[in-house]
């Protein structure tokens, strides 16, 4: 699955192996409102992500899909949530015709607690066991996420803000 980078406007870092941090915003400057932006230090538009409404000529039950674009407005990868409860991403717009990339399905989802399995699309030798599984906790605003048993990422926001109430000696 090789991505065509021909158009590809963002030249943050010279070196792509070097990971950046994203910022991401409902509120940045020159972009639409409701219109999800992804920046880098610097302020430049990484990614965005765009909602498409549902189509009504379709003859299939409507999904609802979401675009990540590129700096240059350029689909990337397009997210279709189903009625049942999975999510599906595929290479490029929103036609679902494209190349699958990878499939989501949701274990639980409480208050406090959702767990989400994620499919890679390609060849797997057993169809019911995931590549990923994604733990979090919408009160705590933290996610985690992992590969077998072990921790690939993580993300507790949540963390900055107790540690900040508990210890004011901390904030900077």
């Amino acid at each position: 699955m090789e991505l065509e980078t021909s158009d590809w406007a963002y030249t943050g870092t010279e070196d792509h192996n070097i990971p950046i941090d994203l910022f991401g915003s409902k509120k940045h400057a020159g972009v639409p409102r409701g219109i999800l932006s992804f920046t880098d230090a610097s302020g430049n538009i990484v990614f965005k992500v765009h909602r498409q409404a549902p189509n009504p000529s379709s003859s299939s039950p409507p999904k609802h899909t979401k675009l990540l674009l590129d700096s240059n407005d350029n689909p990337l990868f397009s997210v279709h949530r189903h009625q049942n409860g999975t999510w599906k991403c595929y290479k490029g717009s929103g036609d679902e015709n494209k190349e699958l990339v990878f499939e989501v399905k949701r274990n639980v989802k409480t208050l406090t607690r959702v767990e989400l399995e994620v499919f890679i699309s390609g060849e797997r030798l057993n169809d019911d066991i995931c590549d990923l599984k994604v733990i979090g906790s919408p009160f705590k605003r933290s996610c985690s996420i992992y590969k077998d048993a072990d921790l690939v990422a993580q993300d507790c926001s949540a963390i900055a803000i107790v540690t900040a109430i508990t210890d004011p000696r901390k904030v900077a």
